[in-house]
């Protein structure tokens, strides 16, 4: 897709170099959160897998280990060369590629599972849309897309919304750190769980299932309708 002056600067997004990559330190049992989501997901040997902010690459690393072609794909230079130095680790090949989800390479109707972690919301809610049309648009018909988010679950109420209080709330009960949501409020794009739905299904994918797991967490795992179903 060609960049023009007003197409959205992805790069102006965080974990550009290595001291910010270091924020995203993954925990001690991601490798089998990341083959238990996958063995959920069914990946076969032979499959086409993108994982699209794939930072350290641990599930692109397990994707690759259960016999699936993989393109790992992130748009900071130093998450990919942490992914590829677990690959090395983990003795499987994968593919990097220096892109975000407006800007990765594909061809249509070619992926039999693209995945996409705590990334989406980098992005406004224009661009979310054509993001996922993107999306839609690579895998193959009947394949799924497995989404996992920051999102809003339910709207702040009260006099003036009661932002701060909201925030409180959810810094209080849910073990966020105060510095983390509110720099994500201010400064991040996430939206409500109800405009993702929308604009997922209104793309055309079928919502398989949805998990509002915390206030600000939502899983989803969608499918592209074989050809002659509808969504």
């Amino acid at each position: 897709m060609l960049a023009r002056d007003w197409y959205y600067n992805e790069r102006r997004q965080i974990g550009l170099d290595s001291a910010v990559a270091s924020i995203y330190d993954r925990h001690d049992d991601s490798d089998l959160r990341a083959r238990a989501a996958l063995t959920m997901l069914g990946v076969q040997r032979g499959w086409r897998v993108a994982d699209i902010g794939c930072g350290h690459g641990v599930l692109a690393c397990e994707a690759a280990l259960l016999g699936a072609e993989v393109d790992a794909i992130d748009i900071s230079p130093a998450m990919l060369a942490l992914a590829n130095i677990h690959a090395r680790d983990c003795r499987v090949a994968i593919r990097t590629q220096p892109a975000g989800l407006l800007s990765f390479a594909y061809q249509p109707n070619s992926y039999d599972l693209i995945v996409s972690e705590f990334t989406l919301h980098h992005l406004p809610d224009f661009w979310k849309a054509v993001a996922l049309s993107r999306i839609y648009h690579a895998l193959k018909p009947g394949a799924d897309f497995y989404l996992r988010d920051i999102v809003f679950v339910s709207m702040p109420d009260g006099r003036e919304r009661d932002v701060e209080e909201w925030a409180d709330f959810s810094i209080k009960n849910h073990d966020f750190e105060r510095h983390s949501v509110i720099t994500h409020m201010r400064d991040e794009y996430s939206t409500f769980g109800w405009v993702i739905e929308r604009m997922l299904t209104e793309i055309g994918f079928t919502l398989v299932a949805v998990d509002y797991h915390a206030p600000l967490h939502g899983t989803y795992l969608l499918r592209k309708p074989k050809h002659g179903e509808q969504g």
